[in-house]
């Protein structure tokens, strides 16, 4: 089969689910790049945005806001160790290269910029990379390998998450039809880790103050989250995604007393506390 008649499809199955009645996962061709870094800027306190452009950017896919790539950083011993292509797929070196998985913030392909925000809590690689990367350095850019398509027929949509979600829920609420409904709460520590959104006017959005808490401990976002009453008859997607610990409740929530089907949500841990590269925990 041709790359070609594979973009086709993957294409087409992602127009079959937006026009149906629930949500599916689809792969896209993974492809790895070399891009260069354009500009960098802070969105509120927790956040830095960079802005990835060049030739490398050239065809990227962008069709969910939870996709997500990896940025491939040097090892300690400054050697790039990169993944080949292998069809539609990668071939990745063992052991694992050194890398970090962010969300896609947007890619615009009139001028083939990417955006990736990456969050600052913490002292860890990619936020250390965030914080001091110039304009002109090229990084190497992995997927993204495929997203969660949801069709945009739900009566409501509950968006919840932690600043390592917001970029997600920022992305969600931009592209929701602007006659969607529902709700979005965001756990941050203050008002100055707050960005300004673009959600659809029936789209409640609650920010929530953690205050001295350390990120990915207390029930905060779970006290909230469960406050929200579904109104009978009305089908809803719930996407939720943070600290893996903080998601255990909710999961069981979902699960448990919505009883909603497995198409119906999507939950999954971006991080856990101690851990510096974390697997995604994911349930869809």
């Amino acid at each position: 089969m041709s790359r070609i008649e594979n973009r086709g499809r993957h294409l087409e199955q992602i127009a079959e689910v937006r026009q149906g009645s629930t949500s599916a996962k689809v792969g896209y061709p993974i492809r790895i790049r070399e891009v260069e870094v354009l500009r960098s800027y802070p969105l509120g306190a927790g956040l830095i945005r960079v802005i990835l452009g060049g030739p490398g950017t050239d065809g990227f896919e962008a069709h969910s806001p939870d996709e997500h790539v990896k940025l491939i950083f040097p090892e300690p011993d400054g050697e790039l160790r990169l993944p080949e292509p292998n069809g539609l797929m990668l071939s990745w070196p063992r052991p694992s290269p050194t890398t970090r998985e962010y969300t896609v913030r947007g890619y615009d392909p009139v001028t083939g910029e990417l955006a990736i925000d990456i969050a600052l809590h913490g002292t860890g690689l990619g936020a250390n990379w965030a914080r001091t990367v110039e304009p002109g350095a090229t990084v190497h850019v992995a997927g993204p390998p495929g997203g969660l398509i949801v069709p945009h027929n739900y009566d409501r949509y509950l968006l919840a998450g932690d600043l390592t979600a917001l970029p997600a829920i920022d992305r969600w609420l931009e592209e929701l039809p602007r006659t969607a409904a529902g709700w979005a709460f965001i756990e941050v520590a203050d008002a100055s880790e707050e960005i300004e959104l673009s959600a659809p006017e029936d789209m409640a959005v609650h920010w929530l103050h953690r205050g001295a808490s350390p990120p990915g401990t207390g029930d905060m976002l779970e006290r909230a989250v469960r406050t929200v009453s579904i109104p009978d008859g009305e089908r809803c997607f719930v996407w939720l995604a943070g600290e893996a610990g903080q998601l255990k409740p909710l999961r069981r929530w979902v699960r448990d007393e919505l009883k909603l089907a497995k198409t119906d949500y999507d939950i999954t841990g971006y991080w856990k506390r101690g851990v510096a590269d974390y697997d995604d925990d994911h349930e869809h």
